[in-house]
Formats: C-alpha cells, sequence, structure tokens
C-alpha cells in the first residue's frame, strides 16, 4: 500500500512571516505565509495528495474514495476525519483567542471543538505565548479585564524555545507570540473566538471581529493543570503525538492511519517496498493497514495517529 506526500492548504493570516517557505520549503506564493495546512480534511483548507496514484486529489476526496479501511477502525466513532496537523509561523504575535468544546462548537458551529498542542520548531531570543490565566478569575473580572484591555495581566506568559512541548485543552485562553514556528497538531476543526487582537486591521482596512459572548461561555477560568503522558508527546481521543528520531521503524496497523511530519533534516521513507525521499515540512500519510515502515537518513518528526478507544 503506497504512503501519500501531501501539499498543503496555505494561509496569508496578517500575523505570518517567510520562514515556512525558507526554512521547511512549503510551495505557496502567498506572502506572507502564515499557516500551512499539511494534513487536513477540513473544507476551509483540505490537504492534497502530491504522488500517488491519487496525486492531485484532495484527502478527502481520496479517503472517499478508499472507504473507511484507509482511516482504520479507531476512526469509526467519529463523524468526520478526526484531526488536522498545521505548521504555523508566527512574525507578529497571534490574536488572544479561545477554542470551545465539542458540545458547545456542535451545538452552535456545526463542527468539532479544538483541544490542541504545540511543538515550537523555531524560537527566537525572547519568544514567548500565553497559556491559560495564572489564577483563577470570575467570568465577570475577565469582561472587565477585556474591556479594559487588561486581560494579559492574569495570563500565564511562559517562554518558549524549540523543542518545547505543551497541549492545551478546549477553554485555555492562548496566543503565539512573535518569532515561534510551531508544530500544531488539533481536532479537526476551524472554530476560534478572538478575545483580543491588538486593535489591528485586516486587508479590508477594517478591525478583525472579536467573539467575546462565545468567548465568555466557553472560556475555563482555572489555571491549566500539568499532564503526564507517559511516553507520548501528547494524546486526547482525537489524537496521539510522538516523537521520532531516524533511524526508526514503526508499525502502521489496521486500527490506525499514520501522518508522519518532518520537522528537522531529510531522509527517506521505506514502506510498502517503496522508498520516498523527504525533507523538512513534509508531510505522509500512511493508510491504515501499510504495515512496517521505516525512516533513515538524518531527520526526526512527529509520529501522529488515532487511538483506540479508552473504556
Amino acid at each position: 500500500m503506497p504512503a501519500y506526500l501531501l501539499a498543503p492548504a496555505c494561509k496569508d493570516y496578517l500575523w505570518g512571516g517567510r520562514r515556512l517557505a525558507r526554512d521547511f520549503g512549503v510551495p505557496s506564493g502567498l506572502d506572507p505565509l502564515a499557516e500551512a495546512w499539511v494534513l487536513s480534511c477540513h473544507p476551509d483548507g483540505p490537504s492534497v495528495l502530491a504522488d500517488g496514484p491519487f496525486a492531485g486529489r484532495t484527502l478527502p476526496d481520496y479517503l472517499q474514495e478508499a472507504g473507511p479501511a484507509a482511516v482504520g477502525e479507531n476512526c469509526r466513532r467519529f463523524r468526520d476525519f478526526p484531526l488536522l496537523i498545521k505548521l504555523i509561523d508566527a512574525e507578529r504575535d497571534l490574536s488572544i483567542q479561545v477554542h470551545p468544546s465539542d458540545a458547545y462548537a456542535q451545538a452552535h458551529e456545526g463542527q468539532y471543538g479544538k483541544t490542541e498542542m504545540w511543538i515550537a520548531l523555531e524560537a527566537a531570543p525572547g519568544a514567548f505565548l500565553y497559556y491559560g490565566v495564572d489564577r483563577p478569575v470570575t467570568r465577570e473580572e475577565l469582561a472587565r479585564r477585556i474591556r479594559e484591555g487588561t486581560l494579559t495581566e492574569v495570563l500565564r506568559k511562559v517562554p518558549v524555545r524549540a523543542g518545547d512541548v505543551l497541549f492545551i485543552p478546549a477553554g485555555t485562553l492562548h496566543a503565539i507570540g512573535a518569532g515561534l514556528v510551531i508544530a500544531e497538531i488539533q481536532q479537526n476543526s476551524n472554530v476560534t473566538y478572538r478575545v483580543y487582537d491588538y486593535d489591528r486591521v485586516g486587508a479590508d482596512g477594517k478591525k478583525r471581529p472579536l467573539h467575546i459572548e462565545k468567548a465568555l461561555a466557553v472560556a475555563d477560568l482555572t489555571p491549566t493543570a500539568p499532564v503526564d503522558f507517559g511516553p507520548h508527546l501528547g494524546t486526547c481521543p482525537y489524537f496521539t503525538a510522538d516523537a521520532w528520531a531516524a533511524p526508526y521503524e514503526s508499525w502502521c496497523g489496521e486500527d490506525t492511519f499514520h501522518a508522519l511530519l518532518v520537522t528537522e533534516g531529510e531522509g527517506v521513507l521505506c514502506c510498502g517496498g517503496e522508498r520516498k525521499p523527504l525533507r523538512q515540512g513534509n508531510c505522509v500519510f500512511l493508510p491504515a493497514g501499510s504495515g512496517t515502515y521505516q525512516l533513515e537518513g538524518r531527520c526526526r518528526g512527529l509520529d501522529v495517529y488515532v487511538p483506540a478507544e479508552t473504556a
């Protein structure tokens, strides 16, 4: 069974930069280039198969033709494809924002909520991000601070270096700061509620909309507790992410597909009798049942898949 190299859907949000093209080889023609959705079945930006017998087809089109066996048994419990993987280049600060839970998002937006995790790939000196509140706050205080522009005074400011990992449950107030390149693994959702956007204007000359009422409804106002994910970088019902460094060998069984993102270096993927050259920024989709695969060369990256349902 072939492994498929994916071409990303790209976004030119105003806070983006040029590092995804320069350092990760993302072809887009966009300037700025803020996000590359390297594995996506979301209608707002599906990725495309770049090689193999389905080259030129979107990932959701391929999966519809290939059938449920291509994503594996672990995905049968989901209505839609469960995850999305992005590369993000924040040349400027992102808005302070929050994502809803599944229950709220499905009731109000018609799609999944958004639990996500970040792996910092590049970090400028002094780079940081906001990650939840640093003490319990009331909804009334949160609303007041949003009005007064003092919200950051109660947010946890986290210095970031390359290699740092943060897991962001739905409901966590957060923002990626300037100078970071992030690999983001998230639920298959594009629901974001902006709380504060530094009074910036978009390409149309207007301030980008805020979603304060919805944000107040979904924000978790207690500090985020650390979680021990054991041997994994992070895991939740929608995805598990592991780190790998070549030489690396693993198994893709019939329970789940695997997505391999190369975050550093160059190498070769060996799977199903094929040898596929890879470089930093490449993402490969391995259909469920692909069997043993190896990564050779001088490269490292992320192995993302859907875990079994826990009792």
